[in-house]
């Protein structure tokens, strides 16, 4: 969702703010994001005018202009433009190794949590196909998946990063593949 400026930014507390256009949210206010540089924290999510975002705005967005800023976004995608208001929580704690053997109880909670993911989704399910893609191709990066579904990049990388959140999914080279707990809840009946 962040480019590697703007999360090398965030981190030394030069990049505050961050606009993203979106065809619908895809980021919550309260809510963080581990990333290459650590934690980043998401403070407030708000739609905004594209025109009435002025050049101190677009500075604590990496950019050095309110035209320039403008001109990305018009680059990157469709909808809205929501403007986040970011900082850096710190280093990323470690993901806690995930039991590779699921118990049935462990197995019926990501059930739930992956029913919830699909029924929100306006396009119906997806969870399954993405954890599929990715048996099949160890180390598939984003855009790739985005190609093979015929979806944009950046919803792509939103719903890797939320199976990665549960631990079915794990860095890979430059992409993902699956974690040895999505592994196991896939091959489990």
């Amino acid at each position: 969702m962040l480019s590697n400026r703007i999360l090398r930014g965030v981190a030394s507390g030069e990049i505050t703010l961050a606009f993203q256009r979106w065809p619908s949210p895809q980021a919550q206010a309260g809510s963080w994001l581990r990333t290459a540089v650590g934690l980043i924290g998401i403070g407030e999510v708000t739609e905004v005018d594209p025109g009435r975002i002025t050049d101190a705005d677009a500075q604590r967005a990496g950019f050095t202009s309110a035209a320039g800023l403008r001109s990305s976004l018009d680059k990157h995608g469709r909808g809205a433009v929501y403007r986040l208001a970011l900082s850096y929580d710190g280093p990323a704690p470690e993901l806690r190794p995930q039991p590779v053997d699921l118990r049935p109880r462990e197995r019926a909670a990501i059930d739930r949590q992956l029913a919830q993911l699909d029924v929100s989704a306006p396009r119906g399910p997806w969870t399954r196909t993405v954890l599929e893609a990715l048996r099949r191709c160890p180390g598939l990066r984003a855009a790739e998946l985005a190609a093979d579904q015929g979806r944009p990049v950046s919803r792509c990388k939103s719903d890797v990063w939320q199976l990665r959140e549960l631990g079915l999914v794990e860095p890979h080279e430059a992409g993902f593949r699956l974690s040895p707990r999505g592994k196991s809840y896939l091959d489990s009946p």
